[in-house]
């Protein structure tokens, strides 16, 4: 099913209007797409309204109103809530779900999708909703090609870098959550260094060029680190764990020290002294994965 014109427009349904919803429905508009908007609160819509949306009366006028679905509300639960009652209009149609949930959830909805005769993109939005619709704002997607391949023109303008990673759906969660993690391990450290330097009288503003700085010389050290990760072998041609291991220790010592929460370079601490312990003293710190990964 498409509605996609010469121009390269198309009918959009846009279902969730929360922060992110709007964000969504907005970029749609902006790329001159005719979208639909619904809520089950319907004062969410008004201001999209005015800019040009078009309000559903129900979910099942939503569905009906064109081939490819968005949704983007609280939870998966949440996506099945809206859709079961409506379910008979699916067939034919593409939901793309960029709620967030797990890998395991993304399986499940897509099975129920195709149940109901419906293609299923699970989607993650790498990005908060001011940079929704940016060139470089990364959204992945997972479920059949060639349904990511129709729809792609009107799904590029939520972001730039609009990826399909796999045919499983359950990828991009999978991704989702490994970016947010390492996101949230560098803010912390981040957050961890400001409060050691704090101790001094240094403000966050003095020294966040030399933070940022820094994390740029560490990612270029991550290239290398994944080239050992595939290959099984952590050769410590630049640095071994047992040179790292003191520095550690003194981060663990300096926090206690200052009264800093020791917890983040106790942790780190304690991986370079396992692996040292087993004989690994050579090794790079790409070694400490085997100790990160499931039995």
């Amino acid at each position: 099913m498409s509605t996609t014109t010469p121009n390269g427009r198309s009918d959009v349904t846009v279902i969730g209007l929360g922060l992110m919803g709007s964000a969504l429905a907005r970029a749609f508009l902006r790329a001159g797409h005719r979208t639909t908007v619904w809520n089950r609160s319907p004062a969410k819509a008004r201001p999209l309204v005015t800019e040009g949306a078009v309000l559903a009366g129900s979910a099942r006028d939503a569905v009906a109103a064109s081939p490819l679905l968005v949704v983007c509300v609280r939870d998966p639960d949440a996506v099945r809530e809206v859709l079961e009652p409506v379910a008979g209009e699916l067939a034919g149609r593409a939901l793309a779900n960029l709620t967030s949930g797990s890998s395991e959830q993304a399986r499940a909805l897509a099975g129920w999708t195709a149940g109901h005769g419906a293609d299923y993109l699970d989607g993650a939005i790498m990005m908060t909703p001011p940079g929704i619709g940016a060139p470089d704002t990364l959204i992945l997607y997972g479920g059949p090609r060639g349904a990511f391949d129709v729809h792609e023109p009107v799904l590029r303008a939520l972001g730039g870098a609009t990826t399909h990673l796999a045919t499983d759906p359950a990828v991009p969660s999978l991704y989702d959550s490994a970016l947010l993690g390492l996101m949230w391990s560098s803010l912390t450290g981040f957050l961890h260094a400001l409060a050691l330097v704090g101790t001094e009288g240094v403000t966050a503003t003095e020294f966040l060029p030399f933070a940022t700085g820094w994390l740029r010389a560490v990612g270029s050290f991550m290239p290398g680190i994944a080239q050992q990760v595939d290959a099984g072998a952590y050769p410590g041609e630049e640095a071994t764990l047992e040179t790292q291991l003191p520095p550690a220790r003194h981060l663990v010592h300096e926090s206690e020290l200052r009264g800093v929460d020791a917890t983040l370079p106790r942790f780190t601490r304690d991986l370079i002294e396992r692996a040292v312990d087993r004989g690994h003293a050579g090794d790079s710190y790409a070694r400490l994965i085997e100790q990160l990964r499931a039995p």
